[in-house]
């Protein structure tokens, strides 16, 4: 670490010190006994700049503390037949682990409708994830690897995308939003498989709009990805839809063992159990209500504002010059990218 980074986390060190109750406990929740390396993760996301990244982590913690996230694993989204159907239209699960102990999230893109609950729910069960992984999934990686493991990677799915599914860009703007500003460098690399022509014309457009140090993580694998997966990850750990060398793998049959998508998958019954407990533990002061665990929803920043108004955008474009058909989309699609 260079000079200046290490001058940097002293400095924010030193004004972390300063920190009163109740945004103290909240930060402990944050970092989990790696101070350090959390706070570089707010100043990488402010480009090192020590007032900027103090700002953010401050106006975080106070976001926690107003929203009880704390609590958050303890609010399971009931009933159970409601929690499975938020499952089965919001693909996400962890399918293992990279060679360096970073755990590997698969996240169905594509094939994730989030048309079974309100917009509460998905966004309650996207941070219960996230706290989850923050809590147990990355602490427990770090004592079995002996070293702080405090990212992870990414696989995104785009097999099934369709421009009715862009529709969700508000949803998924929230999301990323919420990550930005709450659980910034959290992703040490985004792997983009299955991509179709209308995931590559976007990407195109969108692309240019992200920070080089974003365009840097995201990468775009031919086909399923498998080969190129397997370079960083054994073949156990792939994602249940990288496991065929051609694209379009989610649509082969898997166990529900192997699809970590499913409620059924040993991850999400962990998690799920472990929501239990917690609830009973809390259950123990106050009853569980029914209902999602509301959360304010933060302002977009500029960035996400305009990538966001710039795929409506397309989306109307296209949908205004090449008709209703997804083979029409395709084509158009297709006539939009330009190779590299």
């Amino acid at each position: 670490m260079g000079l200046v980074s290490q001058d940097a986390l002293n400095h924010l060190q030193a004004l972390m010190d300063q920190v009163e109750e109740p945004l103290k406990k909240t930060f402990q929740n944050v970092h989990q006994g790696f101070a350090t390396e959390n706070l570089a993760r707010f100043l990488k996301a402010r480009e090192w700049n020590v007032s900027k990244a103090h700002k953010m982590l401050v106006e975080c913690l106070n976001w926690r503390v107003q929203n009880e996230i704390d609590n958050i694993l303890s609010k399971p989204i009931v009933p159970p037949d409601l929690y499975r159907s938020v499952r089965d239209s919001q693909l996400i699960g962890l399918s293992g682990y990279s060679r360096e102990g970073l755990p590997v999230f698969a996240i169905g893109v594509g094939l994730s409708t989030f048309d079974k609950a309100s917009v509460h729910y998905y966004v309650q069960s996207h941070i219960q994830i996230n706290e989850y992984r923050d809590r147990v999934v990355l602490p427990s990686a770090s004592r079995k690897y002996g070293r702080p493991i405090t990212t992870c990677i990414k696989v995104l799915d785009m097999t099934g995308l369709k421009l009715s599914a862009l529709n969700q860009v508000k949803l998924l703007t929230i999301i990323s939003s919420i990550d930005d500003l709450n659980y910034p460098e959290k992703s040490n690399t985004y792997y983009i498989v299955n991509a179709p022509y209308i995931f590559s014309a976007c990407w195109k457009v969108v692309k240019p709009l992200l920070q080089e140090r974003t365009r840097r993580k995201v990468q775009v694998l031919p086909g399923s990805g498998r080969d190129e997966l397997l370079k960083i990850m054994d073949y156990e750990s792939l994602p249940h839809f990288c496991k065929k060398e051609s694209s379009g793998s989610s649509k082969h049959t898997v166990t529900v063992s192997g699809n970590c998508y499913s409620l059924d998958h040993p991850f999400h019954q962990e998690l799920y159990n472990y929501i239990k407990q917690q609830s009973r533990i809390l259950e123990a002061v106050e009853p569980i209500k029914q209902g999602s665990f509301h959360v304010d929803f933060p302002e977009l920043p500029a960035e996400e504002e305009e990538i966001a108004k710039t795929i409506e955008s397309e989306i109307h474009k296209f949908k205004g010059s090449n008709g209703d058909s997804e083979s029409d989309y395709n084509m158009a699609f297709k006539s939009m990218v330009i190779e590299d």
